[in-house]
């Protein structure tokens, strides 16, 4: 039986899913999203990251944690934020010793939907019709979910467990 923890980093919202599944089936366990305070500072909203992401490790022991590799934004200085909050997450999940797997959202939405260039809207769908249950809330959710099923088909350990 495996756990995968998905991880949406984002500096104003962090989203994050949890499933499990023992190479025959799937199944949903959690999701959610991390709101960032807008005034919070830059490092208070990493050690927010950190500290919420080491809950749901601490609290849902996954066996693997997936996250969303760094895309390149036109403004460096956003590219530097959204890796700094890739970092708090990443760090929780090796400070755990939970194994960490790293996707392009390209990759992503081609193994959920069959279509690299997905919309955020055909992702959140199939993350509902794959685990049977409504679709996320939020986008950030949705993507979470989304790595985390994207680590699943692609591993080739995870079938065969």
């Amino acid at each position: 039986m495996y756990k995968i923890l998905g991880v949406d980093p984002g500096s104003s919202c962090t989203g994050y899913g949890l499933i499990s599944g023992d190479g025959q089936k799937v199944l949903y366990v959690t999701s959610g999203a991390i709101k960032l305070p807008a005034r919070a500072t830059r490092f208070e909203k990493l050690r927010e990251i950190h500290q919420r992401i080491a809950a749901i490790i601490a609290t849902h022991a996954p066996t693997h944690f997936a996250i969303e590799n760094v895309f390149y934004s036109k403004n460096p200085r956003s590219t530097l934020v959204l890796g700094e909050a890739r970092g708090a997450a990443i760090l929780a999940a090796v400070l755990a010793g939970v194994p960490v797997f790293e996707y392009s959202a390209r990759e992503v939405k081609q193994s959920v939907t069959g279509n690299g260039a997905a919309h955020k809207s055909q992702v959140s769908f199939m993350m509902g019709k794959i685990l049977g249950v409504a679709p996320p809330e939020s986008e950030d959710e949705s993507d979470a979910i989304a790595i985390a099923m994207c680590h699943a088909f692609k591993n080739v350990e995870m079938k065969s467990l």
